[in-house]
């Protein structure tokens, strides 16, 4: 008699087929999200053979995870260290700057407090075009929108990442319009077909996890990297707007929903993985323990 297939492992295989059918793989921002998922909590430090265990399990060549982990040597991201015949990698000082801030964002429990208060930038009209370019990347890129050519506003929201500014900038902070009347200059019609592709996406494994299956440990660790990579990939470009300024039934919030089942249901497993790996304990585990609003 066969054994019974597992639903829980075909669903993950679904996803890691889906994984490696659009277009291709940037394998060194899976490493990334598996630093910062497992392995920053628990000291930084991993051996490159761990990395490939779980990246194998994703279909990913060990070759193909030793480049990966040169460009983000190269490029300042981690540091490399033998240990005999044995590679260990590090998060470097600009990695984890770049980790603590996004962090906050893709374990986040729901939006922003917000105390009705916004934030005003004002570019200066003069300097270098690629200067003020930057500048607006970045305003953006922390949640700002343009109102006009030179002035940014964000809703002050609790946590927000303050931008690198010109010199020039003028900076406001106080109550503005009512809430109602500016919500709508954010577009978020690319991220609701994001976040409505990813709930899609993730349903089937939700529910199977939901129903009682689970997945080997290694499997499970697997299926969290690849879920939360998912996640990271559409979380990051959020605004983070605070529910006041969200349309109703904000699909943001039912993909995070998603996204929280998941990794609460494969968390106990793949913790266990990582324990007999080798790594050590979470350095604050009340703050391992706390994403998504608790674990």
């Amino acid at each position: 008699m066969d054994q019974a297939v597992n639903p829980a492992e075909m669903a993950t295989e679904a996803l890691i087929d889906l994984l490696h059918s659009r277009g291709r793989l940037r394998v060194w921002s899976l490493v990334v999200t598996v630093f910062g998922d497992a392995i920053v909590p628990r000291g930084g430090r991993v051996g490159l053979g761990v990395l490939q265990d779980v990246l194998g399990r994703l279909r990913i060549e060990s070759g193909a995870v030793r480049t990966a982990m040169s460009r983000l040597a190269r490029d300042g991201w981690v540091t490399r260290e033998r240990d005999g015949r044995n590679a260990y990698y590090r998060l470097a000082d600009q990695g984890r700057h770049a980790f603590d801030q996004a962090t906050r964002k893709i374990y986040a429990p729901g939006p922003p407090a917000w105390n009705g208060k916004w934030t005003v930038v004002l570019l200066p009209a003069t300097g270098a075009p690629d200067s003020r370019s930057v500048a607006a990347e970045q305003l953006a890129g922390a949640g700002f929108v343009a109102v006009g050519d030179a002035a940014w506003v964000r809703p002050d929201t609790e946590g927000a990442v303050e931008p690198v500014l010109p010199p020039q900038a003028f900076v406001m902070r106080g109550r503005a319009a009512p809430a109602g009347s500016i919500g709508w200059m954010w577009d978020l019609d690319e991220l609701t077909r994001d976040y409505r592709g990813l709930i899609g996406d993730l349903s089937p494994l939700a529910k199977e996890l939901c129903s009682g299956a689970r997945l080997d440990p290694l499997s499970a660790l697997a299926a969290r990297v690849l879920v939360n990579h998912m996640w990271r990939r559409i979380v990051l470009r959020d605004p983070e707007l605070p529910e006041t300024l969200l349309p109703e039934d904000w699909l943001g919030e039912r993909a995070r929903a998603v996204v929280r089942s998941i990794y609460r249901a494969l968390a106990p497993a793949s913790e266990a993985w990582l324990d007999e790996a080798g790594l050590p304990p979470a350095t604050d585990p009340a703050r391992a323990a706390s994403r998504f609003g608790g674990i």
